[in-house]
């Protein structure tokens, strides 16, 4: 995964209910009339937002006669927590070798 992609996941999770939406998909697979049902947003806001989810890679949508059915793809959630686990991060109770203070 590159910086374009995880950016894209990133802003799509970056807006409080796409983040309510993804808390939802962890548990597995939902039609779309629950998520509804949870939420209390009108079905053309769902569509919005679940559009921005599935473009960018984070969701998958199954249709299945006249429901849509959405789920996370691990596959990309794994790809982005790979990325974000490459991230070499320093001790936070070094001094700052710059300022000579504690950070």
């Amino acid at each position: 995964m590159d910086a374009d992609e995880s950016l894209k996941i990133l802003k799509a999770l970056g807006e409080e209910t796409r983040i309510q939406i993804f808390e939802m998909l962890r548990g597995g697979k939902l039609c779309a009339c629950k998520i509804l049902e949870k939420l209390h947003v009108s079905q053309p806001t769902l569509s919005h937002h679940m559009k921005i989810l599935c473009d960018s890679g984070l969701v998958i949508a199954e249709k299945d006669w006249k429901w849509t059915y959405y789920s996370i793809d691990c596959q990309k959630l794994n790809e982005l927590l790979s990325y974000l686990g490459d991230t070499k991060c320093t001790d936070t109770n070094n001094t700052d070798e710059n300022h000579g203070k504690k950070r």
